[in-house]
């Protein structure tokens, strides 16, 4: 099995996608620095009344779906791109055991997911934090810094989670374009449709989107949904399997 690691992590930094994706991520940190700084900006310039209604979410958290985003993607072509060159019969033919170059490619994404998802949710913590200072913005800023570590751990756990469904669903679909339009349906599309429901089904299908489901796992005061922490761990782990499972049963049964 350290070979098929070895292998799986020369191809993925191989190809430059992989690098730029990773860029994408990187740069949202600055992005993160520059809506913090207007933030701040529209802050000091308002009365007290006025600050008192103002809302601050914390920015690491507003833009983690689009780094979700991106690590899905790079999972995503970790597969379909060698079906698009053929590379695919090749990796078959070094490892006739088809599950295996599907868990080698699983251990490897999911590895850089979460390492460049933590990177990113740490940055952009310690970077907002730094230019809001003291000043009591509601409800993202006035906790202590300590509070947050468990939100932004399992904050890089769904990132990770993500990055198997998008490897789930590029084996499933063998077609990048629609396990990436699957993959922004689950992460942008259902949340809305989800709010449009009436209650109490709005709740109960919100509480297990994954965009929730961090904030339950830690049981963080800002959580969305009624799930316990280990109700909402057994969801993220069952979208992982349900995509690798979908995956491995396509890989094994299909002709490469």
């Amino acid at each position: 099995m350290t070979d098929v690691l070895a292998s799986e992590w020369l191809k993925l930094r191989s190809v430059r996608s992989t690098w730029y994706i990773l860029g994408l991520v990187a740069l949202a940190v600055p992005l993160v620095a520059f809506l913090t700084l207007q933030g701040v900006n529209g802050w000091d310039g308002l009365s007290p009344g006025r600050r008192a209604r103002f809302q601050a979410p914390p920015m690491e958290q507003a833009l983690l779906p689009l780094v979700q985003l991106c690590m899905g993607v790079l999972a995503v072509l970790a597969i379909t791109s060698e079906y698009t060159t053929g590379m695919i019969r090749t990796s078959l033919a070094a490892v006739p055991r088809r599950r295996r170059v599907l868990g080698g490619k699983a251990v490897i994404t999911a590895g850089i997911s979460l390492l460049g998802g933590l990177l990113f949710l740490f940055g952009a913590f310690a970077v907002s934090r730094a230019i809001v200072g003291d000043r009591p913005m509601s409800p993202g800023y006035t906790t202590p810094p300590e509070a947050e570590v468990p939100m932004l751990l399992a904050s890089g756990l769904s990132v990770a989670v993500i990055a198997l469904v998008g490897l789930g669903l590029g084996a499933a679909t063998r077609s990048a374009a629609g396990a990436i339009v699957a993959l922004s349906g689950l992460l942008f599309v259902l949340p809305v449709l989800a709010g449009l429901l009436p209650g109490p089904w709005s709740g109960r299908v919100g509480s297990v989107l994954p965009a929730n489901l961090a904030g339950q796992l830690v049981d963080h005061p800002s959580a969305v949904g009624d799930l316990p922490p280990l109700g909402a761990l057994g969801v993220l782990v069952a979208y992982a399997v349900a995509a690798l499972g979908a995956g491995t049963a396509v890989l094994a049964r299909r002709d490469a």
